[in-house]
């Protein structure tokens, strides 16, 4: 039986950019139950980098993490993890107040009100009975979430740590100040367990004799298609709908567009459904000139939240050695930077990294405590 200082379970972006931060702190064992990390929810992103999306919480992380992915370390990657995008929310003309809100809101990232004729020039194919106005962030950034996953892979290998694919847990327990796992790749000891584990982060809790923090993941679906022929969409940036019932970017050579639904669902390797493609589908009719004769892929993913939608993380407070990593919800991506710096250090009896603290991230605010 090989033993470890920290077992991580989940080889998503969590659980990755978590291994990279504690393998510079003990011997890391990264488990995956798939035959490949990031099968889940973290492959099937579209991820964006903007300071404007989630509570104040969430935005502090993404604050906390730009460096990083701006200037990663040497070799961390062959490719930039962050490429300028912008992001351009839309409104209708009874959205107007919204729009005002989320001006004001996001002013100290740089958004910029802007009026209906300046929204659609930056991308004319919204439609001008549509769109009224908009609010603009120019440094919303395109993530490379494969070269940002791959990254945190090779530096916790470098760093000595281990990733086992195949090795889906089946039993966790607790005794003599050690946990004991049990997976379908052998059995390993620790003496805290991290809890990665996405959609299914709950039922590992269990597992562990640990409670349930309420996770509830939901399904997000994406398709893509071919835009016009002599339409240049390569610059636009990601539009998104005010209330956040669509988005649409360029996405190598084709465009992206969601429904940005949320349908809660039990943890699932997660397909699309017909009617939400035919949803997103009409939204983008509705708000903009674009036709869609033939949809060229379409996949679903499942973004997992509790109930304030702030991750958790930090110790179980009634399991010993019990660490949770998980309800990052649709943020997990271009949080993963702060995310992995705040596993690791409240892990290992530290606190919250000072540049984090400075923007109001605290360690209550992130505790499983609070659904206890």
């Amino acid at each position: 039986m090989s033993a470890y200082d920290f077992i991580i379970i989940g080889a998503g972006m969590a659980g990755a950019s978590a291994a990279y931060e504690l393998a510079k702190s003990g011997r890391v064992l990264l488990v995956e139950r798939e035959s490949q990390p990031g099968y889940h929810t973290t492959g099937r992103s579209a991820a964006l980098f903007t300071e404007a999306y989630g509570n104040a919480t969430i935005r502090a992380l993404t604050w906390g993490g730009r460096a990083f992915y701006m200037h990663p370390p040497s070799g961390f990657s062959d490719a930039p993890i962050l490429t300028p995008r912008g992001a351009l929310f839309v409104g209708r003309a009874d959205q107007q107040e919204a729009l005002d809100a989320a001006a004001a809101e996001g002013r100290a990232a740089g958004l910029r009100r802007l009026g209906g004729a300046e929204t659609r020039a930056i991308v004319p194919a919204l439609r001008e009975d549509f769109v009224a106005g908009g609010v603009f962030e120019a440094d919303a950034m395109d993530i490379d979430v494969h070269a940002l996953h791959q990254g945190y892979l090779r530096g916790l290998k470098a760093a000595g740590g281990r990733l086992i694919c195949n090795a889906e847990v089946t039993a966790v327990s607790f005794g003599n100040g050690i946990w004991h796992m049990v997976s379908k790749a052998g059995d390993f000891t620790a003496a805290v367990v991290v809890n990665a584990g996405g959609a299914w982060a709950d039922e590992l809790a269990e597992l562990a004799g640990a409670r349930r923090v309420g996770l509830v993941p939901k399904r997000r679906t994406v398709i893509t298609f071919d835009p016009p022929a002599a339409l240049q969409t390569a610059d636009w940036p990601l539009t998104i709908g005010i209330a956040e019932d669509f988005y649409f970017k360029p996405d190598a050579g084709r465009l992206l567009a969601s429904p940005a639904d949320e349908t809660p669902m039990p943890p699932c390797d997660v397909q699309p459904e017909e009617l939400d493609i035919a949803i997103v589908v009409d939204h983008l009719q509705k708000a903009t000139t674009l036709e869609i004769p033939r949809i060229a892929h379409s996949w679903a993913g499942l973004r997992s939240f509790v109930a304030d939608k702030t991750p958790v993380v930090g110790f179980d407070p009634e399991r010993a050695g019990f660490f949770w990593l998980a309800g990052q919800g649709g943020y997990g991506i271009q949080t993963a930077s702060s995310m992995g710096r705040v596993a690791a250090a409240l892990a290992t009896g530290g606190e919250i990294p000072k540049d984090l603290a400075a923007r109001g991230v605290t360690a209550a605010a992130l505790s499983p405590h609070r659904f206890h």
